[in-house]
């Protein structure tokens, strides 16, 4: 298993309706973060601050200049949702994560534990 290499596949896929945000959270970006918050509507996330709309892509997810690699502006204060990414091999494999090797569908238990220890500090 590989480090993630910031690829942004998943904030690509999931970002346009597919996340979630726990209560918690969106109070915490209505009190501390309202750079966050004006992107929640209805208890939706990542909605169109002027038109209640879902947004197609994360506003907090930029693209690196000349490179194929992503950031996100709200690293330590994103949903859980993106915490949790990727949580299994199955879900790694389905979405094409960059971070799974070929020896890691030969030992999918191994990999498990692999991609537990990279996550720990996500988690």
């Amino acid at each position: 298993m590989k480090e993630c290499n910031s690829c942004g596949k998943c904030c690509i896929k999931y970002s346009n309706g597919d996340l979630s945000a726990e209560p918690a959270e969106i109070d915490y970006w209505d009190n501390y973060r309202p750079d966050i918050f004006q992107y929640v509507h209805k208890g939706k996330i990542w909605m169109d601050p002027k038109t209640g709309q879902q947004l197609s892509l994360c506003p907090f997810l930029k693209k690196e200049p000349n490179q194929n690699r992503y950031s996100c502006d709200i690293y330590y204060d994103r949903p859980d949702d993106c915490k949790l990414y990727p949580s299994n091999i199955s879900e790694m494999i389905r979405d094409e994560c960059e971070m799974i090797e070929a020896k890691d569908l030969k030992d999918s238990v191994k990999a498990q534990k692999d991609l537990d220890m990279i996550m720990t500090d996500s988690r």
